[in-house]
Formats: C-alpha cells, structure tokens, sequence
C-alpha cells in the first residue's frame, strides 16, 4: 500500500481577478490539504470559479492571498520549467489537432525533459508506452488524433498527462463533453489512476452522482458557503450536501445517504 503524502497545501488561500479598480473574490479563507493516491473532486454549479481555483492551482492564474504549498515550498518559488515536472493539466477545451497521431500527442508530455529539439530518448519512449499501457489504449496510439471520439481524446490527454511524470495531475471538467458509459469509464479510470500510480488526481466536475461513487475526498464550492471539503460521506451526513441540493430543488436523504 502506497503512503498518503500531503502534496498540495493551501493556507488561507483567497482567489479571483483583480484589476487596477477592483478585485473580484470568488472564494477565500480555503485552508486543506491534498493527498497523494487520492481522488479529489471539485463539484459547485456552472461559473461559480471551479476553472479560477484550477488555473490557480497552477499557476496560470495568481492567487489573490494565501498560500499554496507544493512538496513543502511555496508555489511562486518554482521555476515554470520545475512546476512543468510537478502538476499535469488536462483541460476541457476542444483543440483542432491535424497531422499527428495520439503517440505523438501523447510523446509532447516528455517536453519538460527533452529540452528545446524534444528529441525522444529510450527512457522517454518507455514512459509513453508505460502511459499507454497505463490508460490501455494501445489500440488508440497509431490512430491520428482528429479521428477520434471525445471519450478517446480524454484518455489520449490523460496519457500524455501521465507521460509528463508529474505526481500531481488536475483535470477541468474532463467528463463534459462525454456520453455517460464514457463518463462512467473515465471516472474509474482516474480513481485506479489514483491508486496503481500514488499520483494526486484532483479534478473539477459537475457529475455529480459519478463523483460522490467515486471520490475519496469531495470539495463542495458555492457562494454562499465557499469551499466545504470532505469524504463523500461526511458531506452526506453532516447536512452539507442537503443543502447543496436544496438549492437546485433535490431532496437528499440524509439518513441513506
């Protein structure tokens, strides 16, 4: 059994935009811990910042206050090029890909290693087979990347997320655009995911019945109360997902969980 490990801490952490006249807050005072060999899902409502908290998770966004701690140093202290071998990042958005085949998308996942001509060495040929393998999409690699389904492109990202070598992957919304047997695939991929390779996998979905089957640790984001965090069962019985629930007029039965 692989040892839980605290990889991601956040210490009052405040995010959101903030401009010459003002600063938007979406959410604030988020102190947790993320683990290792964990599943962690992000569920809140369309535009309630589930996006903000990822791209400030890496970076892509500042943070407004607080800190985020990565393997015990602060986030800002890393060179971009050291936090490309710390935290993968799947994204939703649809990209139009000509010409290249899922192995080679899948080989751009080595690019933090193999310098500015990205030439592929043995080793990094063996972790884009380890990934392939990992993900079982074998039969995926040879085929060019414009030809494949929704559900396929995924789990071609996620590979190429893998490839990367990072301990700590984030994925924004990566059941959206799938059929729900592809949904259901993708979720119990990521949860083996979590405990075959020990990587923290940590994503933001609005599936919920998926994520609460699913999930070791579930944050519950909306306005009114900011970021609730726990086991899916906690936030059953503690009220927590009632309310949620309540204002989306869905009855939860907390009793049954």
């Amino acid at each position: 059994m692989h040892k839980k490990e605290k990889t991601i801490e956040l210490k009052e952490l405040a995010i959101g935009y903030s401009s010459k006249k003002n600063v938007k807050v979406i959410a604030e005072h988020i102190t947790s811990d993320i683990c290792s060999g964990e599943l962690t899902c992000l569920l809140g409502a369309n535009g309630i910042g589930k996006s903000t908290l990822l791209r400030t998770l890496t970076a892509f966004q500042p943070k407004l206050s607080g800190d985020i701690v990565i393997h015990g140093k602060k986030i800002e202290k890393y060179p971009e090029k050291e936090l490309a071998t710390l935290i993968g990042v799947v994204l939703t958005e649809k990209f139009e890909i000509k010409n290249m085949t899922s192995y080679q998308l899948i080989g751009l996942g080595r690019s933090p290693y193999t310098g500015f001509w990205g030439k592929l060495t043995l080793e990094d040929k063996e972790k884009i087979e380890e990934a392939i393998s990992l993900v079982k999409i074998e039969n995926l690699s040879e085929r060019m990347v414009d030809t494949l389904s929704d559900g396929e492109r995924q789990k071609v990202m996620i590979a190429k997320a893998l490839a990367q070598e990072t301990p700590i992957i984030l994925l924004d919304e990566p059941t959206a655009f799938l059929d729900f047997p592809s949904k259901v695939e993708l979720m119990q991929l990521l949860h083996q995911l979590s405990r075959k390779t020990n990587k923290t996998i940590f994503l933001s979905t609005h599936d919920l019945d998926q994520a609460l089957q699913i999930a070791d640790k579930i944050w519950l984001m909306d306005s009114e109360h900011g970021i609730q965090i726990g086991t899916p069962e906690d936030l059953s019985l503690d009220g927590n997902l009632s309310n949620f629930f309540a204002r989306k007029g869905i009855v939860f039965d907390q009793y049954t969980g």
